[in-house]
């Protein structure tokens, strides 16, 4: 979208035809059997602050850390315009767009849109499944007797989110996820593409090869020296020459997304597969006892998100990236699950020794649990002449304090000592 049609708050609404872009009839027939949602919120972070700041609306706005270090995290759909995109340095965002406003990501607010967004997803479906906090697939083959078509009900998703919540956002309607993905971001931001099932093939036939799911930067050269340039060429191309050239895996991935098939289901619930934290030093680090500490913070913040979603895991994960940016991890099964900052720092500080760079100058650490189970299933064996009470039982306390008086009303004593390198 250019940026001419941001300025008049113009946006995509329309299906597939066999011409290209079709005016969309939400009674027309063609979504029939196109049950899968994909629904995108538009630039949600930046359009949050906006929110709690109108006097921003209409400006360019970038969230993201502010640091000599500090990176884009999301960009209005004007910032962009100047070339500002997500995992930028600020410091060249800001020399793109120097009269953008920024903002320091707000974890709370953004957490708390997400929520309300999700809830109204789920008041017309259960088969919800975030991909992450602005973005899910629905299933709405279900609400279709109560609600009408799938286009209907896209219309209707799009019109509670922008009355109740003030935020947009962009819908792909198709029949596979793969297919419905791809149409939300062609009709960003705040439109609705459907893709009849009749006219993917001509959908996807002008799409670049890194349009495929499964396509990096490696595949995608790989394809390119093949003479393999858009979706359509590969489709093109024997399965069995694709197996041949990327394995089994995915050369049959390539062959079928190409051609349109997709035959994942929406699943309504996806576990956590990990819960971690990570921070980058204002400069970087290499005396111990910076780093034990902020190991300590760290697996503080991890234990507080493990005990929150009532999880707790076996496998602590060490991730250290060296100045120069090459990263290493390392990690440790656990004899029991745990949620416990204790236990989890003690072991990343052992993985820290084990890693032998004491004295090696960092740019960043992080500390990650995995092997997640429900905390109702992790059964701890106590040590002979263990009391009932642990440290356990005292983080939960200091749960309750910080949720009472905030996050740093009370901390371990190695972290009241701050320092100009603490994050």
């Amino acid at each position: 979208m250019s940026r001419r049609q941001l300025e008049r708050g113009t946006a995509l609404r329309g299906m597939i035809g066999a011409g290209g872009i079709e005016p969309l009839d939400a009674a027309s027939g063609h979504d029939t059997d196109c049950h899968i949602l994909h629904i995108d919120m538009d630039a949600f972070f930046a359009s949050v602050e906006q929110l709690e700041h109108p006097e921003a609306r209409g400006r360019p706005v970038i969230v993201g850390g502010t640091g000599p270090r500090g990176v884009v995290s999301s960009a209005d759909y004007i910032a962009r315009t100047y070339g500002v995109h997500s995992a930028m340095p600020m410091v060249r965002a800001l020399r793109l767009c120097p009269d953008a406003i920024v903002f320091p990501p707000d974890g709370t607010a953004y957490r708390r849109a997400s929520e309300a967004v999700m809830d109204i997803f789920r008041s017309v479906t259960p088969e919800v499944e975030p991909l992450s906090s602005d973005e899910a697939f629905l299933d709405v083959s279900g609400a279709r007797r109560r609600l009408g078509g799938p286009v209907r009900i896209a219309e209707m998703i799009r019109e509670r989110v922008r009355t109740e919540q003030r935020l947009t956002c962009s819908v792909g309607v198709a029949a596979t996820k793969f297919i419905a993905k791809l149409a939300s971001t062609q009709c960003k931001p705040d439109g609705l593409l459907l893709v009849p099932t009749d006219r993917v093939g001509g959908f996807l036939r002008p799409l670049p090869v890194g349009a495929l799911w499964g396509v990096g930067e490696k595949t995608e050269q790989a394809l390119t020296r093949l003479g393999l340039h858009t979706v359509g060429d590969v489709a093109a191309v024997d399965p069995a020459t694709l197996r041949h050239e990327f394995g089994q895996a995915l050369g049959t991935r390539l062959a079928e997304l190409s051609r349109g098939v997709d035959g994942r289901r929406v699943v309504p619930t996806t576990p956590d597969k990990s819960i971690g934290a990570e921070e980058t030093f204002p400069r970087d680090v290499d005396d111990p006892g910076l780093i034990h500490r902020e190991l300590l913070r760290l697996s503080e913040k991890v234990a507080r998100r493990l005990r929150a979603s009532e999880q707790a895991g076996r496998t602590v994960v060490v991730k250290l990236r060296r100045a120069d940016f090459s990263t290493i991890t390392r990690s440790r099964t656990l004899a029991e699950a745990t949620d416990v900052a204790r236990e989890i720092n003690a072991a990343a500080r052992e993985l820290y020794a084990g890693a032998g760079l004491e004295r090696v100058r960092l740019r960043l650490v992080g500390v990650r649990v995995e092997g997640l189970i429900a905390a109702s299933e992790a059964h701890r064996q106590m040590a002979f002449g263990e009391p009932e009470s642990g440290w356990r039982e005292a983080e939960q306390v200091m749960d309750r304090v910080a949720r009472r008086f905030g996050p740093g009303a009370i901390l371990p004593a190695a972290l009241a000592k701050r320092d100009e390198d603490d994050v």
